[in-house]
């Protein structure tokens, strides 16, 4: 069955139409068309017209299409496309494919067969060393630069071609699913030499059964002892298949063939055994080794830039470039989780709703604040929850920095938000955001199913970071933390980096533990922060709180300033009842919603 591949320059634009012999189909921009490619400007509404034959493809431009038709680098307004061939319109790949392409006639058994082992080829050499070095200097740039597989597969057959002068013809094959060879672009030397068929029992050979090069050498066709002898395969005298590695597998490979009385092969007699093609091999050998060793490092590089959203740097090095992921594996471990949410999301997205893009936009912004700080401060980003970005601390690595880290964090992400509401014109200049930090055991690693896995941590840990984030909204503060990390940060945050105000004793809805939240306060030194002394104060209005000495607190929070947002809580929950705490109180403001 043909099949037209479809590449655009974003990897993420690709498609595949199945073609029937006896179809007319229109390619163009339009959704309408059969052929539709919709993210390139340069191709016309109505750009070809495609008349699919039995093994080829024919093109042709329609007169008001607005751009050319390049084939191999040539102008054409109508031409044949076989298997194996490509057109550009723009920057848009179109290559036609047979997914049938192998054949497995008895008369492919060539005269000769040779296996290359390991090692084998170090001591041939090159005739013609200098423009083959030349060739593959310049391999590394050609595979880094391709835009997607068609691109690649176009520059490594091109390349061949002209570093393997005795070759009339060069490929690309792989076995599918089914072990069947299929052939995603091939070139001849000579263009009106017609199509092109690889031996399927080479193919399977080199890339399947030996998984090293393998060399056929046919009869000639003078050589035929009638014309039935000389099969599609063996219109070549030889060919040779170098398979590829890809990560652990290999299901592709480099197909080369040619033929012996090829003016490019004078040197080469007639009946040879082969050997003389050996330098060939090893060229091809060389530029299979480069391609496994690029395409590795690509894979090493999108891997690592997929870690770094995850990662802070200290992390990656500690992993190492062999990505040892069994470090990975989840594990119960002391974390210290930190949860952060916008303030009024909701609210901005009714008022957005014409413009939802536009809304995902700015709060794509306010993450990437928040996760760029946390990776800053060396904590794993766990997860996104709409407006929300969970991150820790403590794992992979344990680490008695956790908590003091994840109050850097906290600080640094407030900061910035603050300094963003002192800018009008800024999109998140009317975007608010309230933190929670909790310290305790937890479930940390790869977390998910076999089909798709996260990094994030699991347990209650997590859930009580994030019933303090919402609990800023209440007791009107940015940063709220659970006893355990403020016990941590009191005794080893510098008070130069923050500051610890204990607020209340809260059982926060739906948790059956009561516990003592304290506030993270900026420096003493920042403008508009409450001084030592005041916090002192707040302090021990609180602890009369929580024994029952309300008129004692509420006297105390007067000496707080009016700014402060925190003393209105307290203050609103005194009043209620005269100044005077209920006979059944126990020290616990309890809440009935999140």
């Amino acid at each position: 069955m043909l099949e037209l591949m479809i590449y655009g320059a974003d990897p993420k634009n690709s498609c595949k139409v199945s073609l029937e012999p006896g179809q007319e189909l229109e390619l163009g921009r339009s959704q309408d068309t059969p052929v539709s490619v919709p993210w390139d400007d340069r191709i016309s509404r109505k750009h070809a017209l495609l008349t699919v034959q039995q093994k080829q493809v024919f093109v042709k431009r329609f007169p008001s299409a607005g751009n050319r038709i390049f084939v191999a680098g040539m102008e054409q307004d109508e031409f044949l496309l076989n298997p194996g061939s490509a057109f550009v319109i723009g920057t848009t790949t179109f290559q036609l494919m047979d997914s049938v392409s192998s054949f497995a006639s008895p008369r492919e058994s060539p005269l000769e067969e040779v296996t290359f082992k390991p090692n084998e080829l170090l001591k041939v050499r090159y005739r013609d060393a200098d423009q083959r070095i030349d060739v593959l200097a310049h391999l590394p740039d050609l595979i880094m630069d391709a835009r997607n597989e068609a691109d690649l597969y176009h520059r490594l057959v091109t390349m061949l071609l002209s570093g393997v002068k005795h070759a009339d013809a060069v490929a690309v094959v792989r076995l599918n699913a089914e072990d069947r060879v299929e052939v995603p672009f091939w070139e001849r030397r000579r263009q009106t030499q017609g199509n092109f068929h690889p031996s399927g029992r080479l193919v399977q050979e080199a890339v399947k059964k030996s998984r090293r090069s393998v060399l056929h050498v046919w009869a000639s066709k003078e050589d035929a002892q009638d014309e039935d002898d000389y099969t599609a395969v063996a219109e070549f005298d030889w060919a040779f298949c170098t398979p590829i590695e890809d990560g652990d597998s290999i299901r592709w490979g480099l197909y080369v063939a040619g033929e012996l009385n090829h003016p490019y092969q004078a040197s080469i007699p007639q009946g040879t055994s082969g050997i003389d093609l050996q330098a060939d091999v090893k060229f091809t050998e060389l530029v299979a080794s480069i391609v496994k060793s690029v395409r590795r490092l690509n894979q090493l590089e999108r891997q690592q830039a997929g870690l770094r959203q995850f990662f802070a740097p200290p992390i990656l090095a500690a992993i190492g470039d062999n990505l040892n992921t069994e470090i990975l594996e989840p594990r119960e471990c002391d974390v210290t989780v930190l949860f952060c949410d916008l303030r009024g999301f909701s609210q901005h997205a009714e008022d957005s709703s014409e413009d939802l893009i536009g809304l995902l936009d700015r709060v794509s912004q306010a993450l990437g604040i928040m996760t760029s700080h946390i990776l800053e401060f060396g904590g794993v980003t766990g997860d996104f929850q709409g407006d929300a970005a969970l991150g820790f601390w403590g794992w992979p690595f344990s680490s008695d920095l956790a908590p003091l880290d994840a109050c850097r964090a906290a600080l640094a992400i407030r900061a910035a938000f603050e300094e963003i509401k002192l800018q009008p014109d800024h999109p998140l200049s009317d975007f608010r955001m309230g933190i929670g930090i909790a310290h305790g055991r937890a479930v940390a690693g790869k977390i998910g199913t076999s089909e798709q896995v996260k990094v994030s941590v699991f347990g209650p840990v997590v859930n009580l970071a994030s019933r303090l984030e919402g609990l800023t909204k209440h007791l009107r503060v940015p940063v709220l933390m659970d006893e355990a990390t403020a016990q941590i940060v009191r005794s080893k945050l510098d008070q130069q980096e923050g500051r610890v105000r204990k607020l209340a004793r809260i059982l926060p809805y739906g948790m059956e533990r009561s516990v003592i939240v304290s506030e993270l306060v900026p420096p003493e030194r920042q403008a508009e922060t409450l001084t030592n002394e005041q916090i002192m104060c707040y302090e021990t209005a609180v602890d009369c709180f929580i024994e029952g000495q309300w008129e004692e607190a509420f006297r105390l929070l007067h000496d707080i300033p009016p700014s402060d947002r925190a003393q209105d809580f307290l203050a609103l929950q005194i009043t209620r009842t005269n100044r005077i705490a209920p006979a059944d109180w126990d020290g616990t403001i309890r809440f009935d919603s999140k």
